[in-house]
């Protein structure tokens, strides 16, 4: 019997399709965010940024739709936090350039900033996992009763 954490981390392991979804997904965030962020698509509106919306949106949208098929936890925890890692990587290799190239790696490895990263990730990755987990259940639950009224009006009455 799977246990209910284990599906609530990893996901319930019913047949679904696109299996390796969950496993593309993260580095696929990273990626996308990386290149919005350095050709210009994705802006930052200056000053202090703690929660960089563009990056952090596409992360939880990605999750979103991951839980909506029933991934876990663990699967929208990576992927948020890839996509802000993405928007990190940026900022530190492009925007430090007084900086030499090992001054900067050190600087987006630094411990702070990627257990700050975690941070939002885990706070992000959950609010889209609940979100997305919800919407399944919820239109799991229309789909049930949309068939059992369907069958029932179908049915001669009695």
């Amino acid at each position: 019997m799977v246990s209910a954490l284990r599906v609530a981390l990893l996901g319930s392991s019913r047949s679904r399709p696109l299996p390796w979804l969950r496993l593309v997904a993260p580095p696929l965030c990273f990626v996308v965010a990386f290149a919005a962020y350095a050709v210009g698509v994705f802006s930052i509106a200056g000053g202090v940024v703690f929660v960089p919306f563009d990056a952090a949106a596409l992360g939880v949208a990605v999750a979103v739709g991951l839980a909506y098929r029933r991934d876990g936890l663990v699967p929208a925890w990576l992927t948020v936090y890839a996509a802000l890692l993405g928007y990190s990587a940026v900022h530190y290799f492009f925007g430090l350039s007084g900086r030499s190239f090992v001054d900067r790696t050190a600087a987006f490895l630094s411990p702070d900033g990627l257990v700050f990263l975690g941070v939002e990730a885990f706070v992000f990755g959950t609010v889209a996992w609940l979100i997305g987990t919800l919407t399944a259940v919820a239109v799991e639950r229309v789909r049930e009763r949309r068939d059992e009224l369907s069958t029932a009006s179908t049915t001669p009455g009695e």
